[in-house]
């Protein structure tokens, strides 16, 4: 592991000390876009790992932010009726400009927007969970409560 050097990351560390965190970003040498890759690089469970995934209002267009459990997927159908209208999958170029962030590397706060965000209430039985901060190679490990914090999102069952 080793100190931030790409400007996203550090967007994602000033965000982190701006809320008074202590958490810190480290680098890695191997992948972390995926969940499966970035257990592997940290040396935890996959379902310690956050995964950070976009969609989008199909009737507002608005950005809605899961964040979930590495080994869950989606209740699509579940979440459009969390958010009141029909749900799409985001393409990489609605991430960026909702996020700021690209695929692969998209950490749960310091997003270009406010989005609409649902917290996977399985990341709560963990001591230690860890997020993507802003690159493929870039996390950052948390307690599962400060999600709210760094948020403001709703605890939902996802999967």
């Amino acid at each position: 592991m080793s100190a931030i050097s790409s400007k996203s990351t550090q967007k994602v560390q000033q965000a982190l000390e701006k809320l008074e965190l202590s958490y810190r970003v480290v680098e890695l040498p191997a992948s972390t876009r995926t969940a499966i890759e970035a257990a592997q690089a940290i040396g935890c469970q996959v379902a310690q790992i956050v995964k950070s995934l976009v969609f989008r209002g199909k009737q507002t267009n608005k950005g809605i932010l899961v964040l979930a459990s590495g080994i869950n997927r989606v209740d699509e159908t579940r979440l459009a009726q969390y958010c009141g209208e029909p749900i799409a999958k985001a393409d990489a170029e609605f991430v960026l400009s909702k996020t700021g962030f690209a695929i692969g590397g998209v950490p749960p706060l310091a997003h270009a927007t406010i989005m609409e965000t649902y917290i996977d209430q399985d990341l709560y039985q963990w001591e230690k969970i860890w997020a993507a901060a802003g690159t493929p190679h870039a996390v950052f490990s948390l307690h599962p409560a400060d999600l709210e914090l760094i948020t403001s999102g709703k605890i939902v069952e996802i999967k």
